[in-house]
């Protein structure tokens, strides 16, 4: 060994002035340099190693930090000679001076706590170290004079401790752990320690015994072994790479992961930089970043890198941290770069990222189509969802049949039927692309060649493919069926131009989702208009057709259903012509909505029909109608609801039919209306310049209930006033009960002279007719009776000369309605008729002509006996009158009234356009 001077000279450096240039055996003094450089934390004072005290250390040697073992280190010099030589360097690498100092660039001592003190002969502390103060505690003043053994070793070891005292003064070397303990002064605080001690024997001036004494603190060792250990692990086992980079930006260190993953061994990167592995743009930008965080400390987080491995063209990404590492001294010494591969964690994010899309596309698909019943509509919504989210031009074609509205659409055999262009959009211009196939207008009907792929995709149900044509901006198209309830009605085309990426497995599962939701909402859409179309036929068919006619009456009407999905309902009302110009108004109401109330109410209508056909009165036609009711909800009919079946109690009472109805005849002529009420509101009337009014019509039991007989009320109507019929959805609904709802219908009719339909609309807008709960039947009309002068009334007796009378009549006041061609005619039917009533009727005879639309003449007398027509045989000498007068008149009959009868018959009037019957063609055609 080299000798140490007993007296080291004094320096300002908290070593003391003292260095140590010999090491443990075991190397770990030496390791402390890299275990810095690669950011290991070293430890601190407090720390304890957990070595038992009086451990045998190993056998100590003069080699420094980084110098080989078989080199010894440079004269000692001044503090201005100062060496750039970094801890850590390579054997062999020695710098030519050491110094002992704190100072950049930093020693191993910066890290482990190294003191020294000198024993006289007299076995004292005769020297102490500023070292020995900072790590003992005990000042320089109060060490000197000391005692080593009393002051630092236990009582129970001082004996041991004195006998080796005994043995350094006599020249021996001593080096060994020892555990001290340490009194706080002003605490009184007892701190125990164990350091390694290295006792080299020395002599004085004098020649005496003396000894040097080299202090380690063990437990910051054994720390520094522990932290160097987890820094190899850390680095050397680490599954991610790791890069130690010097402050010129070059890799000082690598481990074995990374050298795997770009080739070669661990010493072949180093010197190397990122310019060595990464492109020109990214390792600018990289290098950009590690200046940044050599130069302000700040770290850096999941940094990504993208590049590409020795070997392969595949892109690579890592996600890199970066943070400074620091000396002991505290001084930056380079980077550390720990890098992951995320290549396969990037590859499931785009995964995961595309099935967010493609959900998101799905619900916003759901929320976007089908809002509308309407097949164009529909296919719009479909491509205002897939352009641009999922491609860049799209078309939709629907079959011809099926906008048609046939059932099966045609085709499906071999996918080349008329189909029509119902939308088209488009990303990146209106225009179809050069290259591409021809453009199609929307609107317009084509079919696809047998052998196309659009062809095969209608005829198989399934997607296709179509391969872009070179020299076009199209890079990839899918031709995807739209399929909904295992039938084909139509195609969808999405296509995507060059420099998007093409269709994928997941984007042809995506679009052929997206083509049956449409699919399915454009078949509920076909589905809708087949059954709206059939709604409104039955509604037509249940409904006057167009604004009814009627004599001596100005008529409008509204019908608005409840359910927009049937567009009928139970309401209905209806204008019935009767003979002699007069009219039936008939408004009613079927309990229930839907298709069920509308085939009741279909039934209940055309039985009003017949009824008004047989001239009934009023509150007959009501009775008839309540037995029809009864006999509606039973399988049998009529039959089957009699008095003993509707006692019965296992009667269905959901086939229960009930309905209410106000069945009205006006006559023209006399401007008389009589009104029966079968439980319905009230008919309102408004006169010429007064108030509107609810009639007081006796309501009577609802049809179907049956037991109550009808009353009949008449009314006297005068020349302008206004009759409003209407059913209860029109005044009532849940937010506006019934007599709020009928205050404001009677406010609403203020000027009956106002336009018919004005006042319709008005009634309309003014109360709530949108509420959507019951179907809303209006009926009003504007009386306008005959004038005087358009009637022609006589009585005559009853004796024969009153058939000449009657012809006479008949002749005169058509001459005065300048009706001469039909003057002929006339006189033979009035002739006829007088004739009938003078043979089998009774009483006087009334003749009334009466002329409107038509000319009709009517003959009273006060018998019961109806008339009846008969085929006349080739023999028989009369009863062929009757015959004659169907043959000559347009329309002919007979009617009950409360003091007889009424034998009619009418003629159109020469302009009406229709030619008259030549009398004497039809006497001939008698025989």
């Amino acid at each position: 060994m080299s000798e140490i001077p007993a007296k080291a000279t004094e320096s300002e450096d908290p070593s003391g002035g003292a260095m140590a240039d010999a090491t443990t055996g075991d190397g770990a003094a030496p390791a402390a340099a890299p275990a810095a450089a690669n950011g290991v934390p070293s430890g601190t004072p407090d720390e304890v190693s957990g070595e038992t005290p009086g451990e045998k250390p190993g056998e100590v040697s003069d080699v420094m930090p980084g110098e080989a073992s078989d080199e010894t280190p440079g004269e000692v010099s001044d503090v201005s000679d100062v060496s750039d030589v970094m801890p850590g360097e390579a054997p062999g690498e020695v710098p030519g001076d050491v110094v002992w100092q704190s100072s950049p660039p930093g020693s191993i001592y910066d890290y482990i706590k190294v003191a020294s003190f000198s024993i006289g002969p007299d076995g004292l502390v005769n020297q102490w170290s500023l070292r020995a103060e900072q790590l003992f505690g005990i000042p320089t003043d109060r060490a000197v004079g000391m005692d080593p053994v009393e002051a630092f070793v236990t009582e129970d070891r001082r004996d041991l401790g004195r006998r080796k005292m005994a043995e350094v003064l006599d020249g021996r070397e001593w080096t060994g752990v020892v555990p001290f303990r340490v009194t706080d002064e002003g605490t009184g605080r007892v701190t125990e320690g164990l350091a390694e001690i290295y006792v080299m024997p020395t002599r004085t001036e004098e020649g005496e015994r003396a000894a040097v004494c080299i202090v380690v603190d063990v437990r910051t060792l054994r720390s520094i072994e522990t932290d160097l250990a987890a820094s190899q692990a850390i680095f050397g086992q680490s599954p991610f790479g790791f890069l130690l980079i010097d402050p010129d930006l070059r890799i000082r260190r690598a481990n074995q992961r990374f050298a795997s993953i770009f080739g070669g061994t661990v010493d072949d990167h180093r010197g190397r930089t990122v310019k060595d592995y990464l492109s020109p743009g990214e390792s600018e930008r990289v290098s950009a970043i590690l200046h940044r965080v050599l130069e302000t400390g700040d770290s850096v987080t999941e940094m990504l890198v993208t590049g590409t491995v020795p070997g392969s063209t595949e892109r690579r990404h890592w996600s890199v941290n970066l943070y400074r590492v620091h000396g002991g001294s505290g001084r930056p010494i380079g980077i550390a770069w720990l890098a992951t591969d995320i290549t396969a964690r990037r590859a499931a994010a785009r995964e995961a990222a595309q099935a967010r899309r493609n959900l998101a596309l799905l619900n916003d698909a759901g929320a976007r189509i089908g809002n509308s019943l309407d097949l164009e509509t529909t296919a719009r919504e479909l491509l205002d969802v897939a352009v641009p989210g999922f491609c860049d031009l799209a078309s939709v074609d629907l079959y011809q049949g099926l906008l048609a509205g046939d059932e099966t659409p045609p085709g499906l055999a071999d996918g080349s039927a008329e189909l029509r262009r119902v939308a088209f959009a488009s990303a990146v211009s209106d225009a179809p692309f050069i290259g591409g196939p021809k453009p199609v207008s929307v609107g317009a009907v084509h079919h696809f060649a047998f052998t196309s792929a659009c062809a095969d995709a209608l005829r198989t149900a399934k997607p296709q493919s179509i391969a872009a044509e070179d020299g076009g901006l199209i890079q990839s198209t899918l031709a995807v069926p739209m399929v909904a309830h295992d039938t084909v009605v139509g195609l969808v085309q999405f296509s995507r131009t060059k420099g998007s990426e093409p269709f994928g497995e997941r984007d042809r599962a995506l679009a052929v989702e997206l083509a049956a939701r449409a699919a399915v909402c454009m078949d509920n859409a076909r589905l809708y208009r087949r059954e709206h179309e059939r709604a409104l036929i039955l509604q037509r068919s249940l409904l006057p057709p167009g604004d009814p006619e009627a004599s001596g009456l100005d008529i409008a009407c509204r019908y608005l259903p409840g359910n927009t999905a049937t567009e009928v309902g139970g309401d209905w009302f209806d204008v019935i012509e009767l003979p002699g110009h007069r009219t039936a108004l008939v408004i009613g109401d079927v309990m229930g909505r839907g298709l069920r109330a509308a085939v009741a109410m279909g039934e209940l209508r055309t039985a009003v029909r017949t009824l008004a056909l047989l001239d009934l009165e009023p509150a007959e036609v009501l009775s008839a109608l309540d037995e029809i009711a009864r006999g509606l909800g039973t399988p049998g009919g009529t039959q089957q609801s009699t008095r003993g079946a509707r006692q019965s109690r296992d009667a269905d009472l959901s086939e229960v039919y009930l309905a209410t109805c106000v069945y009205a005849v006006y006559d023209s002529v006399t401007r008389r209306c009589t009104f029966a009420n079968a439980g319905h509101l009230p008919p309102v009337l408004v006169e010429p310049g007064e108030h509107a009014l609810m009639l007081d019509v006796p309501p009577g039991m609802p049809l179907g209930v049956g037991g109550e007989p009808f009353e009949e009320v008449e009314v006297q109507l005068p020349e302008g006033a206004l009759l409003a019929l209407y059913t209860d959805g029109l005044v009532e609904s849940r937010d506006h009960p019934l007599d709020e709802g009928l205050q404001a219908f009677v406010g609403a009719l203020t000027d009956p002279s106002d336009p018919l339909e004005d006042v319709c609309d008005h009634v309309l807008s003014t109360l709530d007719t949108h509420h959507g709960e019951d179907d809303i039947a209006l009926l009003m009309a504007r009386v306008q009776g005959l004038p005087a002068e358009s009637v022609g009334d006589w009585t005559l007796p009853r004796e024969p000369r009153s058939v000449g009378r009657a012809r006479e009549l008949a002749r005169s006041q058509l001459a005065g309605w300048e009706l001469e061609p039909l003057v002929d005619t006339a006189e033979l039917l009035v002739s006829e008729l007088v004739t009938n009533a003078l043979r089998y009727g009774e009483g006087e005879i009334r003749l009334r002509l009466l002329l409107d639309r038509t000319l009709v003449c009517e003959v009273w007398d006060a018998g019961l006996v109806q008339p009846r027509r008969r085929r006349a045989r080739d023999t028989d000498e009369g009863g062929r009158g009757l015959q004659l007068v169907g043959l000559l008149s347009a329309a002919w009959g007979s009617r009950r009234t409360p003091r007889g009868k009424t034998v009619w018959f009418e003629l159109p009037l020469p302009h009406g356009g229709k030619p008259l019957a030549d009398p004497a063609e039809a006497l001939l055609s008698l025989f």
